[in-house]
């Protein structure tokens, strides 16, 4: 229903606009709603984990040559051999001394990339193979979220990180996990989730564990719109009350965009738009699982231009081999954003959080905003020493 060729640039600035460096971005304070645990792995980390715990069944045992294969093998175009990867991560993933390493590992990471704020979310039903119990998982994770806060605060980085547990919605543990989310919602979970193969796999079939979590005033997220389309996202919104789309990338399948340039939105859209509702977009995995076929023709452009609530994700950083900073580089490069616009997107994530409101605000407020403008008064500053004739050589 849609054409991409419609102009998906930046919405114009009214000061002269600037380009960020690289190492702005990665400076700039960074927000982040969709990233999974067991797609975020160190290489060298499934290595070390695999001869710690016996798992026999890697690909590669070079971490750099096991790198190179995880993101291969997912950037295929298919969802579904992208899922196939996480066997790996998940495989070594099944004691409490790894979940904390992997957690802890996350949190330096992310923090050491700029993420101020992180949810991340992982499936405790599948880490379970070694006779770990459901909570047992819960507490390791935690436990490595907050040594990984710590020891990023000790190298100089802040950050927070909230826990989002998923239910695979091929399996039928969703209402389980959902109580198991909100047992543990005063002990770093924030929110839950369904995610895996979205054909064949509705969300309307866990509706159970959403009138449960909707009862329980508990927040939650489904993956929809992202390998399947509207009626995905049409069931996750009204049929299960999700309060965030996991990608909600196929909206774009109800916006027309007309040969003279206008657009016009769908009812779905228009709900979507009107409504506030965040889309967890994540630009580089939705080019390898075949939601889009370029950074430049990816609909965030045109959702940013319409101010949909658009967020930027990761979602599995080894097997995207990327970053929260690599993300805002490619939108950088193939829209000209701004920091001006890259602020945008992070006080969009940070407004779309699963924390209170009075957290939310102070993170804008008191991180977001004085960070973006550091960096802002850093070319002001350029700027004047440049037109003024006494510009640093080695700025």
């Amino acid at each position: 229903m849609t054409s991409q060729t419609a102009p998906t640039g930046p919405v114009p600035a009214t000061v002269p606009a600037h380009v960020p460096t690289p190492d702005q971005i990665r400076r700039a304070p960074k927000v982040l709603l969709h990233d999974h645990l067991d797609g975020g792995l160190r290489p060298g980390t499934v290595v070390e984990l695999a001869r710690e715990t016996g798992y026999p069944e890697l690909p590669e045992t070079d971490p750099g040559k096991l790198g190179v294969w995880f993101h291969e093998a997912a950037d295929s175009g298919s969802l579904e051999r992208y899922l196939e990867t996480f066997r790996h991560t998940v495989g070594v993933m099944q004691t409490r001394e790894a979940l904390v390493r992997v957690a802890r590992e996350c949190a330096e990471d992310l923090a050491a990339d700029g993420v101020v704020y992180a949810e991340v979310r992982y499936a405790p039903e599948q880490h379970l193979e070694r006779g770990l119990t459901l909570e047992q998982v819960v507490e390791a994770v935690d436990e490595g979220f907050r040594q990984g806060e710590r020891l990023a605060r000790r190298n100089g980085h802040r950050i927070r990180v909230g826990a989002l547990l998923t239910a695979m919605r091929h399996a039928a543990r969703s209402l389980e996990i959902a109580e198991l989310a909100n047992r543990y919602r005063d002990s770093g979970v924030v929110g839950f989730d369904i995610a895996g193969a979205e054909a064949g796999h509705p969300p309307t079939r866990h509706l159970d564990a959403f009138e449960y979590l909707k009862r329980a005033n508990f927040h939650f997220t489904i993956h929809a719109g992202e390998a399947f389309g509207l009626p995905s996202i049409w069931q996750a919104l009204q049929w299960c009350g999700a309060d965030r789309l996991g990608h909600g990338v196929r909206i774009i399948d109800d916006i027309e965009v007309r040969e003279d340039g206008s657009v016009k939105l769908g009812r779905l859209a228009s709900y979507v738009r009107d409504k506030r509702i965040p889309l967890e977009l994540c630009p580089t995995s939705n080019l390898q699982t075949g939601a889009a076929s370029s950074y430049a023709e990816h609909p965030i452009g045109l959702l940013r231009r319409l101010h949909f609530r658009a967020t930027v994700s990761t979602d599995n950083r080894l097997m995207s081999d990327t970053t929260m900073s690599r993300e805002f580089e490619h939108l950088v490069e193939a829209f000209g954003y701004t920091l001006d616009d890259l602020q945008w997107f992070t006080v969009n994530g940070m407004k779309s959080a699963f924390i209170p409101f009075d957290e939310r605000l102070a993170m804008i407020n008191d991180v977001i905003k004085p960070g973006y403008a550091e960096l802002k008064s850093e070319w002001l500053f350029q700027q004047t020493a440049t037109t003024s004739g006494f510009a640093d050589p080695h700025a």
